[in-house]
């Protein structure tokens, strides 16, 4: 089939291995206001696919492989202050198994906040197939006001992302 690797063990037998799965997208749908300066879980709560139903979209926003191999995982977010210029940094990051593994640029401007950053992180991660699972979170800082990790529902503006890219 498409997206297939096909190898043989030198006796005639063949094995078809698809290639980039397990794979997901989701987006946030709605935004959810956030405390100043603390890394919250972004909610990535709209799938736009999952081909191997690996994606939590409802409780967990974590996805855990069940093939082993490297990942390329990607994520954006939408740091927001209901409309207002106070956004002083927003800073996206990649989680494994619970504890930071990499992050975004720091959009940052302390002497003019603006209204939202959006900042990309991304990068390979290594995954065990069955229990490392990856996880997107998001820190806003503001200057005032209430802060918010921007959704909508048609607008993929804050994204999670993850697909297989080898052994």
């Amino acid at each position: 089939g498409g997206n297939s690797i096909i190898t043989s063990d030198g006796a005639g037998n063949l094995t078809t291995q698809k290639t980039n799965y397990p794979a997901f997208e989701a987006f946030a749908n709605a935004s959810v206001n956030l405390s100043s300066n603390t890394n919250t879980k972004v909610q990535a709560n709209t799938e736009i696919y999952d081909t191997d139903n690996c994606y939590d979209n409802s409780t967990n926003y974590r996805f855990t492989p069940t093939v082993a191999g490297k990942y390329y995982v990607y994520a954006k977010g939408r740091g927001d202050c209901n409309g207002t210029n106070d956004v002083m940094r927003v800073i996206s990051y990649i989680y494994k198994n619970g504890a930071e593994l990499m992050n975004s640029p720091q959009y940052t401007n302390i002497s003019n906040p603006a209204n939202f950053f959006t900042p990309f992180v991304s990068g390979v991660v290594d995954m065990n197939g069955s229990s490392d699972y990856v996880e997107f979170f998001i820190n806003v800082l503001i200057s005032s006001g209430t802060p918010n990790v921007f959704g909508d529902s048609s607008l993929r503006t804050t994204t999670f992302g993850a697909f297989r890219i080898g052994s």
